[in-house]
């Protein structure tokens, strides 16, 4: 059953919009004084973190290498700890501030070098680590929406402020762009829905700083509408693991190269959702969902929403119930004072 701490689906995305906006002015003001106090300078951070937060890294990895500044994200579960020896400041993403994985991670770094992005504080990591991001305990459903998109936003303007770096201004315009992709989008969601009627898997494919949005679109299809879905790079997807197109839905985000694989896909008769910020045509099998140019963390949180209502309404057309999960795995998150003993996300 689900956390009685957590709130519907439903209600964590009628909220969003208005959290998330609240959410921006705090982050923006944390950051900016961490980087006064000269938190955010040397060597390009490394990301850890798992499942969604491990996601939410991609585009802010790839913000910090477009200026030059070498920056990872590794996936908190799978490598060998200690941690090396480092001059790299290490921040590990976890929304609930329990994630086992992560916490491993953060406890055998040097604690001058230990960041951390939570949502929850009080929470182990938080309680662990001196320099943190709070998102603000922002009351979250069980399949993350507000907490996946204000931990994409926290790391984006991390990214920004880095060595030095301005927040970018497109933060300031977000609030109205979220509000007109969910007007637009939401217009949409039951026509792009049905696209998924009859399908039993999904692809998720995307460039460079969208590789994440693919990585969070598997997980929140898996989770919610139960569809076996793969998330992975335009290049990866291209590399052998398009030749098994089949019977599924193929969601391919990005402007370039992906809208070749778009209309390779489509032109041999398989269902495909394009989100991209350039002028496609739709045909039988292509639907294309535009969404303003932006940098790619603001933009990454675009893709986030448009996943967001698109799994909601296929969730409904199905009937499956978006507020229970399948598996308990008792092992994944610590207990906390506050978690009662729980061991949910």
């Amino acid at each position: 059953m689900i956390n009685s701490d957590y709130i519907s689906f439903a209600a964590a995305r009628a909220t969003q919009a208005e959290e998330l906006k609240a959410a921006l002015g705090r982050l923006s003001s944390q950051v900016l004084d961490r980087q006064a106090a000269g938190d955010f300078s040397g060597e390009g951070p490394i990301f850890v973190g798992i499942g969604a937060s491990l996601a939410a890294a991609a585009a802010p990895v790839w913000a910090l290498r477009t200026r030059g500044i070498h920056s990872w994200r590794l996936g908190a579960g799978d490598y060998p700890l200690p941690f090396p020896p480092s001059e790299h400041a290490v921040i590990g993403i976890s929304q609930s501030g329990r994630s086992a994985e992560t916490l491993a991670v953060l406890t055998s770094v040097d604690p001058a070098l230990r960041y951390a992005v939570v949502n929850n504080q009080p929470s182990p990591i938080a309680d662990l680590v001196d320099k943190t991001i709070a998102l603000g305990n922002i009351a979250d459903s069980y399949a993350s929406t507000i907490g996946y998109t204000a931990t994409v936003a926290a790391l984006g303007m991390i990214a920004d402020a880095w060595n030095g770096g301005a927040i970018d201004e497109a933060w300031s315009q977000l609030p109205d762009l979220f509000d007109w992709t969910q007007a637009s989008v939401g217009a949409r969601a039951e026509e792009l829905a049905a696209t998924f009627d009859g399908v039993g898997t999904a692809d998720f494919v995307g460039a460079g700083p969208a590789v994440g949005s693919a990585e969070a679109g598997a997980l929140l299809f898996r989770e919610v509408a139960r569809i076996p879905s793969s998330g992975m790079s335009t290049r990866q997807y291209l590399h052998g693991s398009m030749e098994s197109a089949g019977r599924g839905v193929h969601v391919v985000f990005g402007d370039t190269r992906e809208l070749e694989v778009a209309h390779t896909l489509s032109g041999a008769g398989h269902r495909v959702i394009l989100i991209t910020n350039a002028e496609v045509n739709e045909t039988a099998t292509l639907q294309v969902v535009r969404l303003p140019k932006l940098s790619s963390a603001p933009r990454a949180i675009l893709e986030a929403l448009v996943l967001q209502i698109l799994v909601e309404a296929v969730a409904k057309a199905a009937g499956t119930e978006i507020e229970e999960f399948v598996f308990h795995n008792s092992d994944t998150k610590v207990e906390s004072p506050l978690s009662g003993g729980l061991t949910i996300s």
